[in-house]
């Protein structure tokens, strides 16, 4: 299996570097700088990159997982590949998506998906982290909804303080790439 996720690893890694990396000024969502970035969401919702995520980030869930969620919109094709993966390897696992802001009409929901008992395991993913802020407001609106959320996966870690800061908060994170890594591919 280890082996088989490495080919898999490369593959994903191999797209990332063709279609999400771009080089130029850009303004991150945390407000910095950068002169590259990072659209996952041109891997993410490619047929061929949704299933090497949903693949790879299923393989790091642990048993008692029992529902991964994301902030919208980067993490909506994430976790939606993870959960159809889940259910092709009979592990069925749902995914929510966290709305920034409420929704402006009938439940006014933050939290879109199936509901979960009091204290269902859920793991946060995210494409991109950079100060980790993103995704820590996902993880807050589901202990909100009485979820614990002890664990973020991220397709890549910009190594830009946000895995310090999980686990400052007490919370495991694991990227499935560095930044390093796609600028040395």
């Amino acid at each position: 299996m280890e082996n088989n996720n490495t080919i898999l690893k490369q593959e994903l890694l191999d797209l990332i570097v063709k279609y999400a990396y771009q080089e130029g000024d850009f303004t991150l969502s945390s407000g910095q700088k950068s002169n590259f970035y990072l659209n996952c969401k041109q891997v993410t919702l490619r047929a061929e990159g949704a299933l090497l995520v949903g693949k790879l980030i299923f393989s790091l869930l642990s048993d008692n997982t029992t529902a991964v969620a994301g902030l919208t919109l980067g993490a909506d094709p994430m976790v939606t590949a993870v959960s159809l993966v889940s259910a092709l390897e009979n592990k069925p696992i749902p995914a929510l998506i966290v709305r920034k802001e409420a929704k402006g009409h009938g439940t006014q929901a933050y939290i879109e998906g199936v509901s979960l008992p009091s204290g269902a395991n859920v793991v946060v993913l995210e494409d991109v982290v950079t100060t980790g802020k993103s995704a820590m407001l996902a993880v807050e609106r589901l202990r909100d909804a009485s979820y614990q959320v002890n664990k973020i996966i991220s397709l890549i870690d910009r190594q830009a303080g946000g895995s310090e800061f999980y686990q400052s908060q007490g919370l495991e994170f694991e990227s499935l790439f560095t930044l390093e890594e796609i600028r040395n591919n």
